[in-house]
């Protein structure tokens, strides 16, 4: 599974990769916003938020299996 990473730029935009890929570019506010939440926590699973990329599909499957049907 590909990691995310994210890098700074010189005028302050934030890039997010994913794997080699360049996901999402965040800007202004949204940047500073970003580099806040990072140092607070699971920098993987905001990164996932932010670019769209945490929903596979089997999100149905999963909320009928057995263990899942009383949620």
């Amino acid at each position: 599974m590909a990691e995310f990473t994210w890098a700074d730029r010189k005028n302050g935009d934030v890039v997010i990769f994913h794997g080699d890929r360049q996901a999402s570019v965040l800007r202004g506010a949204k940047a500073d916003r970003f580099r806040e939440d990072v140092a607070l926590g699971d920098d993987q699973a905001l990164m996932a938020r932010l670019t769209g990329n945490y929903k596979r599909g089997n999100e149905r499957q999963a909320r009928e299996h057995p263990r899942n049907r009383h949620r």
